[in-house]
């Protein structure tokens, strides 16, 4: 089963390797290049990065304000740069404006700057947010069933977490994780995608935990069971490629549920540029239905191998540690 998957994913960028865009140039007075596939069809496809500084949710300090200044973008650019610099952390002391506990609290700074690849600026209209709905750039609220789960996973974890690799994380267990989607996130690194298109499908490969999804573009008929990343089909709207995905699985953290209802808007703005958005409606979860948006920009480089930890090493050092420390009879920590 696992052969046959690899082999059908390489045949599709074998397939889509031979179909070159081809380029249709706007008539004077539009600002947009139309790019065409050889059946036709918009051309999305191309390797892009989708790393920012606009964070998910509008921080506080620019509640009310959809977009800054130049003269405030930078600033704010400067300042998150310096916040979220490990090299500038002490290990003693911690960091927590970024995250991590003192360590005498069991805080453990991760890796140093080298390792990373976060955003360096703002999106190009300076956005506060990438969240675009509801108009305050923040997630809605959560139903009063979502935050008591959530509640309840925290003290299972927190009394349970060190147990067993079933207890871990799906990205400690380098199953999945939540920044390469469905929906992409742009986050710490990693944050590249590559984007093939074939008349009968398009394939979305991220280069965090190397994920592909394969999108038939007609309505096949659905599997019988719930998926990690759910089950997606996709159709044309005039230039944008519109995805829908349903029948997820529950992840672990509660951001999502199964009944969440995923639409993810795809369209070329320029030969540099495509527009990345998706709403999420999770009545489950969330009160009302959010939508993000933001740039996918073109890269030369290919992606890389995400190897995450090679053989699950990390993995079995987390929980070989944990046992050591129980046999000298030491505190276990978060």
């Amino acid at each position: 089963m696992v052969k046959s998957g690899v082999l059908a994913f390489g045949a599709l960028i074998v397939a889509a390797s031979m179909l070159l865009p081809l380029p249709v140039f706007a008539q004077a007075g539009q600002s947009v290049i139309s790019m065409r596939t050889p059946d036709g069809h918009p051309d999305v496809s191309g390797v892009f990065t989708f790393r920012t500084l606009t964070p998910l949710q509008r921080p506080v300090q620019f509640a009310g304000r959809e977009n800054l200044t130049a003269e405030e973008a930078a600033a704010f650019e400067s300042s998150e740069r310096t916040r979220q610099n490990r090299d500038l952390f002490d290990p003693e002391t911690g960091a927590p404006n970024a995250g991590y506990r003192p360590r005498a609290e069991g805080g453990v700074l991760s890796y140093n700057e080298f390792w990373y690849e976060r955003g360096i600026e703002l999106t190009s209209d300076n956005r506060t947010s990438l969240i675009v709905d509801p108009p305050d750039g923040r997630l809605p609220r959560q139903t009063e069933a979502a935050r008591l789960a959530a509640q309840q996973r925290r003290a299972d974890q927190e009394e349970h977490r060190y147990d067993s690799y079933e207890n871990r994380s799906m990205g400690d267990r380098c199953i999945m994780f939540s920044k390469s989607g469905p929906p992409m996130r742009s986050g710490a690194y990693n944050n590249n995608v590559m984007v093939f298109q074939t008349p009968g499908y398009v394939a979305i490969l991220t280069e965090q935990a190397r994920q592909a999804r394969l999108i038939p573009l007609e309505d096949l008929p659905r599997p019988p069971i719930s998926q990690l990343a759910g089950v997606s089909r996709g159709h044309w709207e005039g230039e944008t490629l519109v995805i829908e995905t349903t029948q997820f699985r529950e992840r672990a953290g509660g951001a999502t549920s199964q009944k969440m209802h995923l639409v993810e808007r795809v369209r070329r703005l320029d030969p540099d540029t495509v527009a990345y958005e998706y709403t999420v409606t999770d009545p489950t979860v969330y009160t009302a239905p959010y939508t993000a948006m933001m740039p996918l920009r073109r890269i030369d480089g290919p992606l890389f191998e995400y190897a995450c930890h090679e053989g699950n090493i990390g993995l079995y050092g987390i929980l070989a540690g944990a046992r050591n420390l129980e046999r000298l009879g030491r505190e276990l920590r978060p």
